[in-house]
């Protein structure tokens, strides 16, 4: 089973705590020692030293400057930088509006040559049309409290759906049911992006299965996760987007999203279920 999202993170941060502990040790410094040189509390030593305090770039500089050891500080602060990036709040992200967030995203789709997306809550991103988008994308600013400028992020979302049809990058799209069933936006809204699914499954380099609700699971149902070739995985919770690098913890999502996929129906299954969910509309 995938790892918790969050522990990419985690063991990058324990990283760097077990670098900067054996930098005191090799100093020979006591944590009262290094609480001195470099003006900490001992608690707050002990904290960073446990991984239990993410350093600020300043508390490492101090760090290493207590140990004689400067010329390692430079490195430490790129990895806590990157630690720091691999989990991310969306309150933080948003924290200027939606619209930063979207074009971010623009280069991985560009770098990329196979895109593995399930989504077990919402439509993919990259399928979405402007009205299942503008409601979306309404209801998150709302709950966030962050600054609405949802217009522009739906222009900026909408630009993805060019990476469908141009370019090498192959997409693979695991869908639940459910999925095809939750109301955003208004009926109208909802049917005309049912049709563009369906649509969008006509596209040569496009395969999109969706997963029966009676379907026997050989995998519960995860939050969504995207997959950038086999480099990174953005794993989406409530409060935060994870962005997973480590090997082991990717080779897990690969596993997780070949699982999912062989549960799901494609082609003309897929489409039934599909129009089925338009005929719900009434």
């Amino acid at each position: 089973m995938p790892l918790s999202p969050s522990s990419s993170a985690q063991s990058a941060r324990e990283t760097i705590a077990k670098r900067l502990k054996a930098l005191q040790q090799d100093a020979g410094l006591t944590g009262h020692d290094l609480a001195l040189r470099t003006g900490f509390s001992e608690s707050k030593v002990s904290r960073i030293a446990g991984a239990k305090t993410p350093p600020s770039a300043d508390d490492i500089q101090r760090w290493c400057a207590a140990c004689g050891a400067e010329g390692e500080a430079p490195d430490l602060v790129a990895a806590s930088r990157a630690a720091d990036e691999m989990y991310v709040q969306w309150k933080r992200l948003h924290r200027t509006g939606m619209k930063h967030a979207q074009d971010a995203i623009l280069p991985q789709f560009e770098n990329s040559r196979h895109i593995r997306m399930y989504c077990s809550n919402v439509m993919p991103g990259i399928v979405q049309r402007r009205e299942y988008a503008r409601a979306l994308m309404g209801t998150i600013t709302a709950f966030q409290n962050t600054p609405n400028d949802v217009e522009a992020a739906v222009e900026s979302r909408l630009q993805r759906d060019r990476y469908l049809r141009q370019g090498n990058c192959t997409f693979a799209f695991v869908l639940e049911e459910t999925v095809l069933y939750y109301p955003l936006g208004d009926d109208e809204a909802m049917a005309d992006q049912l049709h563009h699914l369906m649509d969008i499954m006509a596209l040569p380099r496009v395969s999109l299965g969706v997963i029966p609700f009676r379907a026997p699971r050989a995998m519960w149902p995860l939050e969504a996760f995207y997959m950038f070739d086999d480099r990174q995985v953005d794993a989406e919770l409530l409060t935060a987007i994870v962005k997973i690098t480590a090997p082991g913890e990717v080779a897990a999502y690969s596993k997780a999203f070949r699982i999912l996929s062989g549960m799901a129906v494609h082609g003309h299954e897929a489409r039934t279920l599909i129009e089925q969910a338009i005929h719900a509309l009434g």
